[in-house]
């Protein structure tokens, strides 16, 4: 016997015929004798739907009365299975996020899970009741709903698993894993069995869309042991009921992954913008001015590069933000234009970032110089480089992105079985 949390994605509770499907999958573990909580997310579109009809009601709504309504997609499906599954003869109940509770700090909207209070989930679950807890909220320290942000389920339910200390965490989505690359772009892209936490965080912060990457990070700090399987296997498929080896893929501690790869996974974002700052004085306090007001603005940056003139009296600064904040970063950096002193500023929008991921790059050396290579091979240019002990993010065209994922997907033998 065990203790599991399974989350189950929009798409899979799309409708009461997949909700039924999605009650079968927890049927299959209760059957097993295990102890059961479910996460779940709204019925897939219906989270759009609410947020414009909030913003049909006003544009600059209060952000309180916006967390009312969204979290009700969550609370329509998590009561749709709780009665489905007695229909079934499986004893379960509903659960909202204050009821658990489920404790967040105040930021309406995109709220950071403080504490969860088990004891009461814990007491069903001995009962063997299924929890059916609506994913993507908690209760904020004004008394009121608060929600997590947009794939804030995946994080509700790994934060769930913790609180109960879980046996393992099963991610249930349209997907059957976790794949060395996005199967759409290269066909020969391999689902991976096991993948560390360490990996999983940086394909999740690097465009990846399996898993939202405060959910890993959770899963790390306390070690959950999670599992990406697919709602759309048949629950009575074989192996579903291997316990310790169900389809999917697990990704768990560097520990527990026998065999590491120099290379794991190549990850790909698109609609990436590149700024670059000439001229810059170069003087301490000068990053801390450039970088200070973009983040005051709520722009996300990455891939810094600094290049120093021979003289050590100016440097040039580059970075990459998101499409959609250019124009706010290049607002936010006229306003210290005086301050940082800079002789001009440069931008280009669409821009792809393509990553080389994997824990064994920390024991091999070459790994950086193959990519490169053969990505001159095949005419692509480099516009900027970043690295980290276990990732290479290379900048591009976007005319070349998808012959740079296949190209390093091949080049790591990562289409070999």
């Amino acid at each position: 016997m065990a203790r599991i949390v399974m989350k189950f994605g929009g798409t899979s509770v799309a409708d009461i015929d997949r909700i039924r499907n999605v009650a079968q999958h927890v049927k299959r573990e209760t059957d097993a004798g295990h102890e059961v909580a479910v996460v779940v997310s709204a019925m897939a579109g219906r989270t759009n739907e609410l947020v414009e009809l909030t913003r049909a009601a006003s544009p600059m709504h209060d952000a309180r009365e916006y967390d009312a309504i969204v979290a009700s997609g969550e609370l329509v499906t998590s009561g749709l299975l709780a009665i489905i599954l007695q229909s079934m003869g499986v004893d379960a109940r509903s659960w909202q996020g204050w009821q658990i509770p489920i404790k967040t700090d105040g930021s309406h909207g995109a709220a950071r899970i403080k504490e969860i209070e088990g004891e009461r989930l814990l007491e069903r679950l001995a009962i063997r009741q299924v929890a059916v807890i609506a994913g993507f909220q908690g209760i904020g320290p004004d008394n009121r709903v608060a929600t997590l942000g947009r794939g804030g389920s995946d994080t509700s339910a790994v934060a769930i698993a913790a609180a109960i200390a879980a046996d393992r965490c099963d991610i249930y989505t349209d997907v059957d894993g976790v794949y060395t690359t996005d199967p759409r772009i290269e066909p020969k892209a391999r689902r991976l069995s096991r993948v560390s936490f360490e990996e999983m965080l940086e394909m999740a912060s690097l465009g990846a869309k399996v898993l939202q990457v405060r959910s890993v990070e959770l899963a790390m700090v306390h070690n959950v042991r999670t599992f990406v399987r697919s709602s759309f296997q048949a629950p009575d498929a074989p192996g579903m009921d291997d316990f310790d080896n169900p389809p999917g893929t697990l990704i768990c501690s560097e520990d527990e992954i026998v065999e590491q790869q120099n290379v794991t996974g190549i990850a790909y974002a698109r609609d990436e913008a590149q700024i670059s700052l000439r001229r810059v004085r170069d003087r301490p306090g000068v990053s801390a001015a450039i970088f200070g007001p973009l983040a005051e603005a709520g722009i996300n940056v990455d891939m810094i590069v600094q290049n120093v003139s021979a003289d050590g009296q100016y440097t040039d600064m580059t970075f990459t933000v998101p499409n959609a904040d250019i124009d706010k970063a290049l607002g936010a950096l006229e306003t210290v234009k005086e301050e940082v002193g800079y002789e001009a500023v440069q931008s280009e929008a669409g821009l792809v970032k393509v990553s080389v991921i994997g824990i064994g790059m920390r024991s091999h050396a070459g790994v950086a110089a193959t990519a490169f290579r053969a990505l001159a091979d095949r005419g692509i240019n480099i516009r900027a480089i970043t690295t980290s002990e276990i990732k290479i993010s290379i900048l591009i065209d976007d005319a070349y992105w998808e012959l740079a994922v296949r190209t390093l997907h091949s080049v790591y033998g990562l289409d070999k079985v």
